[in-house]
């Protein structure tokens, strides 16, 4: 049985998390209930647990890249199992999901000095 691997919301504000390391790679037996990794909230930082159990068949997001809650991050997966449909639809739904630059934050606004040319009264 294929398991996503979401982001949880691991506080009642977070919004998008942080992945700080993963405690399992790519290849890793899972159980139930082993932590899958440290995620940096808004608040603190969180160990986030697996779900589901077989093995971590993808990683999504590496360390240091920062997701949405809710995105799917990783895949748990028997090694048999066809997971391609589903890396497929998360490289289309979830492109923010990589790490950035500080560059893909909005530029910050000009200054109004040349956007007043007058009232038109």
């Amino acid at each position: 049985m294929i398991t996503k691997v979401v982001l949880a919301k691991l506080s009642p504000t977070m919004e998008e998390g942080t992945v700080v390391k993963w405690s399992k790679k790519e290849g890793d037996a899972i159980k139930v209930g082993d932590v899958l990794a440290e995620i940096e909230t808004d608040k603190a930082n969180m160990e986030m647990e697996a779900l589901g159990a077989g093995v971590l068949r993808k990683v999504l997001v590496p360390a240091g890249g920062k997701a949405p809650v809710g995105a799917l991050i990783g895949v748990i997966a028997d090694p048999r199992e066809d997971i391609s449909a589903m890396l497929a639809e998360a490289a289309t739904a979830a492109p923010a999901a990589v790490p950035t630059a500080a560059s893909a934050a909005p530029a910050p606004a000009p200054a109004p000095a040349a956007a007043s040319g007058g009232a038109g009264g």
